[in-house]
């Protein structure tokens, strides 16, 4: 009205401005381009009925060769589901124990078991919070967890729980994603990779903080 002052009300820009939510959960090419972004490379794209799927192995400072599963639903976001090990069959039991002691120790991780007994890592991002950068945050998480209960998946793994000779000398393809997001992932990221470029180095550092802290 004339000769009235109205007040600007900043608020709503400026939150709108401050916090960058996605109005639409994005479509299968624009995850894909987010992957690229990563230096990650997934395999063949699956679709159905509005749901797409990927699968990508990740590599961590100890663990290597994590089969892992991204899945974006328009209905909930996105799912990273890490297959940890294979079935696990007669240990079941007092693996179920582990996996309900981890989801203590891990409160931004769920640990399950699938319907054919291989046990499951998985990080979700709702929908409303996917960008490239929560992607590929928890694309970081589910594998470095997977590096934190490495000691206790050995069994699953392997018979005896015998790590390979050449395990730890396998390079890690995904290097430049634990380099972005391991400084946000705090007291789950260890020691970096040694200077020379190998996993070696590292699991050294891991596992003489690991004998310093049982000693302390």
């Amino acid at each position: 009205m004339p000769g009235t002052t109205t007040r600007a009300t900043p608020n709503a820009t400026s939150n709108a401005t401050l916090i960058a939510t996605p109005t639409a959960t994005p479509d299968a090419a624009t995850v894909e381009a987010w992957l690229a972004g990563l230096e990650l490379v997934p395999g063949a794209r699956v679709e159905r009925t509005g749901i797409a799927a990927w699968d990508v192995s990740l590599d961590g400072r100890r663990r290597r060769d994590l089969r892992t599963t991204l899945i974006v639903d328009p209905a909930i976001g996105a799912i990273v589901w890490a297959h940890l090990a294979p079935p696990i069959g007669d240990g079941l039991r007092k693996a179920y124990r582990t996996l309900l002691r981890w989801n203590e120790d891990f409160p931004l991780a769920k640990f399950s078991v699938a319907e054919d007994g291989r046990p499951i890592l998985a990080v979700e991002v709702p929908a409303r919070w996917l960008t490239a950068d929560e992607l590929g945050l928890a694309l970081a998480r589910v594998v470095v967890v997977a590096d934190q209960v490495f000691e206790e998946t050995r069994g699953w793994l392997w018979i005896g729980g015998r790590v390979p000779d050449d395990y730890a000398a396998r390079p890690i393809r995904n290097q430049p994603l634990l380099d972005r997001f391991g400084p946000q992932l705090g007291e789950l990221v260890g020691d970096p990779v040694g200077a020379d470029g190998t996993a070696d180095n590292a699991m050294r550092k891991a596992d003489d903080a690991m004998r310093k802290a049982a000693d302390g």
